[in-house]
């Protein structure tokens, strides 16, 4: 078992400490045999800048309490989980998560704490990206849970994701044309020009160049959110005859 500690256990930084490294110990000490490995995560933080590991980790812990929040993990949840990670990392560092995901969905922690940490270390974009993988979580049976969007609400609001923010990355999850308007954080009575004005906005903001630093793995999935926004500007265009 000791393989599955190593994708984890190089590059972490500022994860190792607090509630988050405790969760981890715990994982990982369920995972590896203590008398023929090392666990990764009896240290202190080596880095307060957040690397990749440091971001996968998160989306784990956070994915967990996601998937907890309706009292049954779902089927559907996993197999999302399994083919997000597997997209973005690959089938062998997807299934080494997919074990720490399955310890830590054996665990209560405090959720408080966990969003703390990731706050005051992981800069707003990498935030927005957090909210939106969660959000595709709770859409993977088709259906958000009022359970589960409780728990995302309370996410977005201990990481300091404004309304706007929030209801913009929930409205990529609908189809419909009021959810592009509010992708692009405008209402229906919005001008042309204010159109074009928030499309550039938006597409700056969750431009996955903001990513960049993760590591294409990540800059990856920030694409398919930088694409949500895309969709809902051609949505508007064409049902106003914008050119």
């Amino acid at each position: 078992m000791k393989k599955y500690a190593k994708w984890i256990g190089g590059g972490m930084g500022w994860v190792l400490g607090g509630p988050i490294g405790a969760l981890l110990g715990f994982a990982i000490g369920s995972m590896i045999d203590t008398s023929t490995a090392v666990n990764p995560y009896t240290g202190g933080p080596s880095s307060s800048r957040t690397t990749t590991n440091d971001f996968v980790v998160s989306m784990l812990v956070l994915s967990a309490a996601v998937m907890k929040a309706d009292g049954k993990v779902m089927k559907s949840e996993l197999d999302y989980v399994k083919a997000f990670f597997t997209r973005q990392f690959g089938d062998r560092k997807a299934q080494e998560q997919m074990l720490v995901l399955r310890e830590l969905l054996k665990q209560p922690f405090d959720l408080a704490s966990v969003c703390n940490q990731i706050r005051v270390n992981m800069p707003h974009p990498m935030r927005l990206q957090m909210l939106h993988y969660l959000f595709g979580i709770a859409a993977a049976d088709d259906t958000i849970a009022a359970g589960e969007l409780k728990i995302i609400e309370e996410i977005a609001r201990l990481l300091r994701i404004s309304t706007k923010d929030y209801e913009s990355i929930r409205a990529m999850f609908g189809a419909d044309e009021e959810s592009a308007y509010k992708v692009l954080e405008i209402d229906q009575n919005a001008t042309d020009a204010d159109v074009k004005k928030a499309y550039r906005k938006m597409a700056l903001k969750y431009h996955p160049d903001k990513l960049g630093e993760l590591g294409p793995e990540v800059e990856k999935a920030a694409r398919e959110k930088f694409n949500k926004v895309q969709e809902a500007y051609e949505l508007v265009k064409k049902q106003r005859g914008i050119k």
